[in-house]
């Protein structure tokens, strides 16, 4: 039987990509206490890779959002798959964002605004968060956006 979440996630016609399996020694996800934290996710969907590239140079503002909410969408798969039931999360406590930039470019917090807006969205008040937004030279795989992030959940 689907949670609160599940259906709202339905109502906005939102399907959860695959949670993807590490590629390097280390663990999608660790549980300390009552939070999950979540190892960094790239823009990879249903293993094929989307948003290759740096912002600024290869991709604008609006293609970095789209990177950033699939990254957010990812990181709430891994969620699902650490705990089970989406209604047991409490807060998103923080988004740590990496933006594969050109040097120029500055408008990172916009870039990671996609994430944001998307935590908002699917948890309502739950979903704010503190957050980086980071400007890096680049990312594994060359891909435009990567994002970690700490979830609070309900034991």
């Amino acid at each position: 039987m689907a949670g609160k979440i599940d259906a709202h996630l339905a109502d906005l016609g939102i399907t959860l990509p695959t949670a993807t399996a590490p590629v390097a020694n280390y663990v999608p996800y660790v549980i300390a206490g009552n939070l999950v934290h979540i190892s960094g996710q790239i823009t990879m969907k249903n293993g094929e890779l989307k948003f290759v590239g740096k912002l600024g140079k290869d991709y604008q503002v609006e293609d970095g959002q789209k990177a950033a909410r699939l990254c957010a969408l990812n990181l709430v798969a891994q969620l699902k798959s650490a705990i089970g039931d989406l209604d047991k999360v409490t807060r998103v406590v923080k988004l740590n964002a990496f933006v594969n930039s050109d040097p120029a470019f500055t408008d990172q917090p916009k870039v990671v605004n996609g994430a944001s807006d998307t935590m908002v969205e699917i948890f309502g008040d739950a979903g704010k968060h503190a957050r980086s937004a980071v400007g890096v030279a680049s990312l594994p795989l060359g891909v435009a956006v990567e994002i970690d992030g700490i979830f609070e959940v309900a034991n």
